[in-house]
């Protein structure tokens, strides 16, 4: 794969650090310090925290978990770590959705239409399809191997799964059940795409929002 993205929103970056939950969780108390640099830096060559055996692994990945802790406000992560280990994972999602154009582009035109249609199921091979049209729009996504779009691809689908939105054995697609306080920092933050993202119907994204006002 090329690697100039000049004037591209896009990376294949999720390739190299795919849902990574446990280990986002592992790394926040230093994303959140004053020292994450330092810290972040005998993380890199010590490996005390992550579940990773070589420091190129590491290397690959650090820098991954910093643009998903920078994607969001501060304030996203102090309620992040009041929920429990489900909301949790499904915060990440946001995160993730945030961080990367590539898998928020593919969950929104692809994914999230056939939620809403009649087959509410997603293969990889409609998620390769999809990037025909960016491609025809992005010199540096069509720069990209077959092999790369395939990771892409394989990676927004082991997220899915991970989130709880796809099922673990096929590729049939399912809602999340929200609680209340799952749903505080969309609509306080005007986020509410997020919660219809998550295949909560219009009426009943309305319905949580007329709740907490």
């Amino acid at each position: 794969m090329a690697n100039r993205n000049i004037n591209s929103p896009y990376s294949a970056s999720i390739t190299g650090c795919g849902f990574m939950y446990e280990e986002m969780r592992a790394l926040l108390p230093m994303l959140m310090s004053p020292d994450r640099d330092s810290l972040l830096k005998e993380e890199l060559l010590k490996g005390e925290h992550l579940m990773m055996s070589s420091e190129r692994a590491r290397s690959r990945a650090i820098p991954e978990f910093v643009k998903r802790y920078n994607a969001v406000p501060k304030s996203f992560w102090n309620w992040f770590l009041a929920l429990n280990d489900k909301s949790q994972r499904v915060a990440m999602f946001y995160v993730i959705l945030k961080t990367y154009k590539i898998v928020f582009d593919l969950h929104i035109n692809v994914v999230l239409e056939h939620w809403r249609g009649v087959d509410q199921r997603v293969s990889k091979n409609d998620l390769m399809m999809e990037f025909n049209e960016i491609s025809a729009k992005d010199a540096f996504v069509e720069s990209w191997s077959e092999n790369t779009k395939d990771r892409v691809a394989s990676a927004v689908c082991s997220v899915l799964r991970k989130v709880g939105l796809m099922e673990e054995k096929n590729f049939d697609l399912k809602p999340i059940d929200f609680s209340d306080i799952d749903c505080t920092y969309y609509i306080q933050n005007n986020e509410l795409w997020f919660l219809e993202a998550c295949f909560l119907e219009p009426y009943e994204v309305q319905k949580i929002k007329e709740g907490q006002l």
